[in-house]
């Protein structure tokens, strides 16, 4: 039995590939169309420059590379809900010039919108086998893209693991705070310790128990530790 569901890369498309994996430049797949196929299944040719029937075509989602196959492109598109009212039964992907560089058919679908009382977001994917992969790349404005929930589900998955690690290893660590004292420091509880000032200091600064022994004057000294005693007098009155 043969192939009824395939994907291929077109002329242009085999030609600007070669010519980017030759240059070592990249080919910018930019936007994903869906058609119709003109009322039946086509069947893709390399000669194809259109889709058979466009009905919509709009940036790509997502373009990566299959992690269980490297030679495997995915190209994945989200149409919303609102958009519809058609079959799809061909997929081509786009470059940045508006070429077309690979066209699939597909089991067809019908596309309902939400006027019709059936409305869904339908994602549409295209898996391309091709020699290398690495001059290939994806170019999108991520501002009007939308994200299938399987890929917010992953990137929020991969978020989470990466917070966990980070708050494992601050919990884990004796001192995640380096920058701050910590709260048993011996300068903040106990025997709290501070810089002391000068004999001669007059500020805001706090006076340390040595600071307050250096300037202060020893009872057994009878006076005699005063450094002018005639000051001192007549300051008296």
């Amino acid at each position: 039995m043969s192939t009824k569901y395939f994907a291929l890369l077109t002329n242009t498309g085999a030609a600007k590939l070669a010519n980017a994996t030759a240059q070592g430049s990249h080919l910018a797949i930019t936007q994903m169309a869906v058609g119709d196929g003109g009322g039946s299944l086509p069947t893709p040719t390399p000669a194809q420059t259109k889709l058979i029937n466009e009905k919509r075509r709009a940036v790509l989602n997502a373009l990566t590379i299959d992690p269980q196959n490297t030679n495997q492109i995915v190209a994945e598109q989200v149409i919303p809900e609102n958009e519809g009212g058609w079959w799809i039964r061909e997929i081509g992907l786009y470059d940045s010039d508006g070429d077309l560089i690979a066209v699939a058919n597909c089991a067809e679908t019908y596309k309902p919108q939400l006027q019709e009382g059936s409305g869904r977001v339908q994602t549409v994917r295209m898996i391309l086998i091709v020699s290398t992969t690495d001059a290939i790349t994806l170019k999108i404005d991520p501002s009007v893209v939308l994200a299938t929930r399987q890929y917010v589900d992953d990137s929020a998955i991969k978020v989470k693991a990466y917070a966990d690690t980070q708050l494992g290893a601050h919990l884990a660590a004796a001192n995640p705070h380096p920058q701050y004292a910590p709260l048993n420091s011996p300068a903040l509880t106990g025997v709290p310790t501070a810089p002391t000032a000068e004999k001669s200091a007059n500020s805001t600064q706090l006076a340390t128990t040595a600071f307050v022994k250096n300037v202060a004057l020893l009872k057994e000294q009878n006076g005699a530790d005063i450094a002018n005693k005639s000051a001192f007098l007549a300051n008296l009155g």
